[in-house]
């Protein structure tokens, strides 16, 4: 009993704070020995809700020991600046590209570059049976109706096999006489 109360106490004692980030997050650290092995243990006091996504990426880093030091305040907003900057930088490079697209007549100005319209989804179900229609498939389209009624009188013309069980007697199987394909 004695030995989980120091080791609370030591908890409380020990720690030594290492930073705090924009959100309020404060971040602390302390060295115990584990089997015989001095380890240093890393942890996040979240200000408010614990939402793990409000941490900055070189605090996970630091948390997670691939940083030696703490990220300090001057280093954390020269790359939060740098950050900014790439934001304006994609911003005007996708402004540029949509008025060069405009100038070429490739898109209109008002539509927005990286829209995509979804899948043809009419031409798709029609390729399937329909119940109310006596279960005959329709035509995807105009273009593929030569191609889709050669392909029902390629299938008309086959015999049906009436089980989808294997046929073979297995008097050919001989053992270790397989190759793979060349």
């Amino acid at each position: 009993m004695s030995k989980l109360l120091s080791r609370i106490a030591g908890f409380f004692s020990n720690r030594s704070f290492a930073g705090v980030d924009k959100t309020g997050n404060r971040y602390f650290s302390r060295t115990e020995e584990i089997d015989g092995l001095m380890k240093e243990k890393r942890w996040v006091m979240f200000k408010g809700e614990q939402d793990p996504t409000s941490i900055p990426v070189e605090w996970i880093c630091w948390l997670n020991g691939q940083r030696k030091k703490a990220p300090t305040p001057e280093e954390m907003a020269e790359l939060e600046a740098r950050r900014e900057q790439v934001k304006l930088n994609v911003a005007l490079l996708k402004k540029e590209e949509e008025e060069r697209r405009a100038r070429e007549g490739s898109i209109p100005k008002n539509k927005r570059v990286g829209k995509v319209g979804g899948p043809d989804l009419k031409s798709f179900i029609q390729q399937f049976e329909c119940a109310s229609e006596g279960g005959r498939p329709q035509e995807a389209s105009d273009a593929n109706a030569g191609v889709r009624t050669e392909e029902t009188q390629a299938e008309k013309s086959e015999p049906v096999p009436e089980s989808s069980e294997p046929t073979g007697s297995g008097t050919t199987y001989r053992p270790g006489t397989w190759q793979p394909p060349t």
